[in-house]
């Protein structure tokens, strides 16, 4: 019986340098932006109130947050690459029975191997 070769599929490979860098940058710029919008209405927003400090927090805490995003690159997409070598199937040893009612009574064998010629257990 022959196996399927598994071929790597395109969407299977991770994001290039550049356009993970570019996602970087696009995020970065977006929350700074939302920071400044924050600054804005915090100092132009009349009259003041708690939201004043929600504005004001958020305009501190952001800049944190969009370098911590910036850096963290794409480490949370999970990507598996698929091998491109070709599997081959073993060939089959003649002593293997084909069927399970081929095994005998007594059960499958079982081999001990050790190293050094004593038993450990």
């Amino acid at each position: 019986m022959k196996s399927k070769r598994l071929v790597p599929a395109v969407t299977s490979l991770p994001q290039s340098p550049q356009a993970e860098s570019d996602h970087r940058v696009r995020r970065y710029a977006l929350t700074m932006t939302i920071r400044i919008v924050c600054f804005g209405l915090m100092m132009f927003v009349q009259p003041y109130g708690w939201y004043t400090w929600v504005f004001a927090i958020a305009a501190a805490v952001l800049p944190y947050i969009a370098v911590v995003f910036a850096n963290a690159g794409s480490d949370s997409t999970e990507t598996t690459a698929e091998s491109p070598v070709q599997q081959l199937d073993a060939p089959r040893s003649p002593s293997v029975p084909d069927t399970p009612h081929d095994i005998d009574d007594h059960g499958p064998q079982i081999f001990t191997i050790r190293e050094n010629g004593r038993d450990d257990a």
